[in-house]
């Protein structure tokens, strides 16, 4: 078996430079390009390493934790221990989350490859055969590409999941609790009361109203006519004009509850001042929430409760 180390040095330091910026772009920092290169350029001296001193310190797990530490110090410096630990532990991540893919390739294929947790090699006969090359070069961003893309998906629904909250809303005495999401993109006021508006949608509000009475409410809806309504209904309805995702101008037929009562982490916001904005059909096709909360609820601390 012969291992050409310049060509599997050059391969280890592309990938190690893409395994670097994966993990400062899934971290946000505001690093130079030269300065990953250069943590890039020292991950790669694992090959020589490697090849020439197998029994050194280095191939102990002890040695490739200084390693890595030393890799994420010259990539990206150090402010806190806390910084430091959350990019050491991102980048084993990347590179075990992108190594297990090639892997899960590689046994399907059978190409040739070897991966240690330092460094990718490409061990064959010569420089390697067509297959085990092109096979790391092209599977690689593909996969590294994947992992980014499911991180920045999963940070995005934690950051959905961290904006829900549980809700209790009461109309016409009787209350119902649902989750309800705060939209900071909800700006919906009622111009002659300045009063927020909450939006909930079909599935939670038919709690309150029967098939023919939603029918009815459907129907002044998209006829802006309150006249529809029966006069011994006991909610009190209104309109509210709004923006649409067009641009163009609309209304929206609210609701006034008796209250709402939204749990935070650090206690309760309770109002009665506040219109309930209807939405007819879904919010989303999961139906995770029910409802979309205006922002300024949230940060009244006026209507603070507990």
């Amino acid at each position: 078996m012969t291992i050409y180390l310049d060509a599997v040095w050059t391969l280890n330091l592309f990938l190690d430079w893409l395994l670097l910026l994966s993990t400062q772009a899934i971290a946000r920092l505001q690093v130079s390009k030269l300065r990953v290169f250069l943590g890039a350029l020292l991950a790669s001296l694992i090959v020589p390493v490697t090849v020439y001193f197998p029994e050194s310190i280095a191939a102990h797990p002890a040695g490739k934790l200084v390693f890595s530490m030393a890799i994420i110090w010259c990539a990206f410096g150090y402010r806190s221990i806390a910084r430091f630990i959350k990019l050491l532990l991102l980048f084993y991540f990347v590179t075990f989350a992108v190594g297990g893919s090639l892997f899960a390739v590689h046994y399907m294929l059978q190409t040739q490859l070897a991966f240690t947790p330092s460094s990718f090699l490409t061990v064959s006969t010569g420089y390697g055969d067509h297959i085990s090359w092109i096979f790391v070069i092209v599977t690689f961003p593909v996969a590294l590409f994947f992992t980014k893309n499911r991180m920045d998906k999963q940070r995005f629904e934690q950051f959905r999941y961290d904006q829900i909250h549980d809700v209790q809303v009461s109309i016409n005495g009787i209350t119902h609790k649902t989750s309800g999401f705060i939209d900071s993109g909800n700006h919906l006021t009622d111009p002659m009361t300045k009063r927020p508006v909450v939006i909930c949608d079909q599935h939670f509000l038919q709690n309150w109203f029967g098939e023919e009475e939603w029918d009815l409410l459907s129907q002044a809806n998209q006829e802006l006519d309150l006249d529809v309504l029966p006069d011994n209904w006991p909610y009190n309805f209104s309109v509210v004009p709004y923006q649409g995702v067009n641009g163009e101008g609309a209304l929206m037929l609210v609701l006034k509850p008796d209250s709402i009562l939204i749990e935070l982490d650090k206690g309760s916001v309770a109002t009665d001042r506040v219109w309930i904005g209807i939405q007819f059909g879904s919010l989303t096709a999961d139906r995770r929430y029910h409802c979309l909360l205006h922002p300024s609820l949230v940060h009244d601390t006026s209507t603070q409760v507990g």
